[in-house]
């Protein structure tokens, strides 16, 4: 049996033919210029951060996306780079077939506002810091007292129950946090101070303001009160 026959030497060429047109084919999509750039905001479409922001971090020091060529993009670089930024939680950096490079990004989201006298700035669903943004507020309960290494955890889990629960996110427009830990709250439509207590049993607190609330709405009785109390366990204690 020949080991060099016609069919072996077919296969090889058609082989080599193949190789050749993927590698003449990648190269002159590679040598292509961009097209045009666009940036996709998923999740919270609030804009903290503006698509011509996210375009000028794409291009870097680049004036027209036109002018980049395939093969000077760093992807992984591009994504680094709009990860760094303080406004995003991540991207996803990518060219498509017809050279449109396209960043889908996702914005972080804030559930709270710190003041501490000096400075301003979001705590943001991961309990992370946040700064503000020039371009949208967002509507959040302002928080101040001290925020340290011992309690961040704890109030960023309070932030969040506030943040994903309908009527609280609506409601709950201030917290106070007092120098022995306890938790002071204002409420946006009515004069009264809750008073909240420590972060222990939290959402068992919240369920039974909530209960208080829609019984009290009906008789209309919210506006007699000075103090909502709901550091005990299972019950509300009012002060007029």
């Amino acid at each position: 049996m020949k080991l060099f026959n016609w069919a072996n030497i077919r296969l090889i060429l058609m082989f080599s033919l193949v190789i050749f047109l993927y590698s003449f084919t990648s190269n002159r999509n590679n040598s292509r210029k961009l097209t045009k750039s666009t940036v996709v905001f998923v999740g919270d479409t609030a804009p903290y951060i503006t698509s011509e922001t996210v375009n000028k971090l794409l291009i870097e020091n680049n004036k027209d996306v036109k002018s980049i060529g395939k093969d000077k993009l760093d992807l992984n670089k591009l994504e680094r780079e709009l990860n760094a930024n303080k406004m995003i939680e991540k991207s996803d950096v990518f060219v498509s077939i017809d050279g449109e490079l396209k960043a889908v990004v996702k914005q972080k989201t804030p559930i709270a506002r710190i003041f501490d006298g000096e400075k301003s700035f979001y705590i943001d669903y991961k309990g992370n810091t946040m700064p503000l943004s020039s371009n949208y507020t967002a509507r959040v309960p302002l928080v101040s007292g001290e925020i340290n290494k011992k309690n961040s955890k704890k109030l960023a889990e309070l932030f969040r129950i506030i943040y994903d629960d309908e009527f609280l996110k609506k409601n709950i427009i201030g917290v106070q946090i007092m120098p022995n830990g306890s938790i002071k709250m204002m409420n946006r439509n009515y004069d009264y101070q809750i008073d909240f207590g420590g972060t222990l049993r939290m959402k068992a607190k919240f369920n039974n303001y909530k209960a208080f609330f829609q019984k009290a709405v009906l008789d209309s009785s919210l506006n007699k009160y000075k103090t909502i109390d709901l550091r005990f366990a299972q019950q509300v204690v009012c002060t007029k």
